[in-house]
């Protein structure tokens, strides 16, 4: 029972911390299917963006795997719902 709980209470923290966080995912997406982020792109390639920026959302694959690993969880949980439907 303790185990349990434990994983419960886990589990709906990160719920928590995902739903939180979900408009600002949705809002990383929209930027990387953007023109702008293209310029971005291109910018950094010519060399014009300051060397200390952080570049993970450059990546051509970060956001495009954050995305893919949201989607497979989703299809987790719901499996894991449906689990629990009669």
């Amino acid at each position: 029972m303790d185990n349990a709980k434990a994983a419960i209470d886990r589990l709906d923290g990160a719920l928590d911390e995902y739903n939180a966080l979900k408009k600002d995912i949705d809002k990383l997406a929209a930027y990387y299917e953007s023109q702008q982020w293209l310029k971005d792109f291109t910018d950094d390639e010519k060399g014009k963006l300051p060397a200390d920026l952080k570049r993970g959302v450059l990546s051509e694959d970060g956001v495009y795997d954050l995305r893919e690993d949201e989607r497979e969880l989703i299809g987790k949980l719901l499996k894991t719902v449906n689990g629990y439907i009669k």
